[in-house]
């Protein structure tokens, strides 16, 4: 029989009725496992997500040291989801994992290093969390409980912002020089903690120093909108902290928890849209005023010119008599 689903909401009394005398459960709730998946990619209406690769290493917040680590490479229910070959020199094929355990045979491992402890990766609570939970459940067993929970995506979203460019860990690894993304679970999540220690450093010297480098640090990303000027396409350039380059594409900034991961780049760019209406409405309006001013001027300067031409005349007339 299948045991019941945990309740994400009793997370926080779980952790905060653990018995004090408990110090090994105490360290292990300190304790931050960082864990990544690769999973089959659906290409088609009905196809299901399958785990190919789980890996993940405990860290001490307080050092921010390795303490443990596990990866394994999982053989899907269903190899023909799996592609014969791969775009990557490193990457995961149907003969790699043809040979893999099958995940209820690596299931108790996987338990052990994510039951109570703190979760942290990238984009976790929307996909990997998600795959977790999916993967015990095909076995029928409960699947391991965090006590709390960091998404880097939502955290770095918030605090640093988008000024590397989007929030995908390929392009903050390269904008910190840490090399490419190798798409493998257990080089990721190394990957994920270099990246988050690069931003808290440069948080870190913004906060100690703001009025030296917080104005300057932050520029380095620059966004270019376009408008209309005199009936020619111009391009202009704004600094930007909060969001990386972009076009008309709006990407919005996923919060931290709850429904809030569910809201969509609608409303955004409605109000995207409605900005370019007024600016187009503007510049046109510009335009005409400007147009219209400028004939005003003409006509004004056409008539003093025949005013003074009639003047000369006149002035040489008289001389003349």
């Amino acid at each position: 029989m299948q045991n019941p689903e945990p309740k994400e909401q009793i997370l926080p009394t779980l952790y905060l009725e653990m018995d004090s005398s408990d110090d090994s459960s105490q360290e292990r709730a300190a304790e931050i496992v960082f864990f990544d998946l690769e999973t089959t990619v659906p290409n088609r209406a009905g196809q299901r997500f399958w785990v190919l690769e789980f890996g993940a290493i405990v860290v001490c917040p307080r050092k921010l040291v390795e303490l443990e680590s596990y990866s394994t490479l999982i053989r899907p229910g269903d190899l023909s989801a799996v592609a014969l070959r791969s775009g990557r020199s490193d990457g995961i094929t149907r003969e790699v994992v043809a040979g893999a355990p099958g995940f209820e045979e690596v299931a108790d491992q996987i338990f052990s290093i994510l039951n109570g402890r703190v979760w942290a990766g990238h984009n976790i609570q929307r996909f990997d969390c998600v795959r977790i939970k999916e993967a015990f459940a095909e076995i029928g067993r409960a699947a391991p409980v965090p006590v709390g929970m960091i998404d880097s995506l939502g955290v770095l979203t918030e605090k640093f912002g988008r000024r590397a460019g989007n929030m995908k860990m390929a392009t903050l690894a390269t904008y910190f020089g840490l090399g490419q993304q190798k798409h493998r679970s257990l080089d990721d999540v190394r990957m994920n903690l270099e990246v988050l220690k690069h931003c808290a450093t440069v948080l870190f010297l913004e906060s100690s120093l703001p009025s030296v480098l917080s104005g300057k640090w932050h520029d380095s990303t620059t966004i270019t909108t376009r408008s209309r000027s005199n009936g020619k396409l111009m391009c202009r350039e704004e600094s930007s902290r909060k969001s990386p380059t972009t076009s008309l594409g709006y990407q919005e900034q996923f919060p931290m928890q709850g429904e809030a991961w569910e809201s969509t780049t609608a409303q955004p760019k409605a109000r995207r849209v409605i900005s370019l209406r007024h600016s187009f409405l503007s510049n046109k309006l510009e335009r005409a005023v400007s147009s219209k001013l400028s004939r005003k001027w003409d006509g004004k300067l056409r008539m003093r010119m025949r005013m003074s031409s009639s003047y000369h005349h006149l002035r040489e007339t008289q001389q003349q008599h």
